[in-house]
């Protein structure tokens, strides 16, 4: 799993050059998180880590250069990712 979050950091820091590659690693952590929590609460059967993965890397390669402007407008995530940096 963790091999995966790497490649998709990676994947992030190309599209979003503003991040370090600790940055990108836990933007993938939280969305990672999120998409599966969501999926749960909404009732869906879990389809596994490799359907998480796709969303993921759809929302990355979709939003990817866009992150900063979401964490202006969405303080629960400007907290976590200020925590994750210092």
């Amino acid at each position: 799993m963790q091999e995966t979050h790497e490649k998709l950091a990676s994947l992030l820091q190309e599209k979003n050059s503003g991040l370090t590659f600790e940055q990108a690693l836990r933007w993938v952590e939280l969305l990672w998180s999120d998409f599966e929590a969501t999926y749960a609460k909404a009732g869906h059967k879990y389809m596994g880590s490799e359907m998480t993965e796709k969303v993921v890397r759809q929302w990355i390669e979709n939003y990817g250069d866009q992150l900063h402007e979401f964490v202006a407008r969405n303080p629960r995530y400007k907290d976590l990712l200020d925590k994750a940096n210092q």
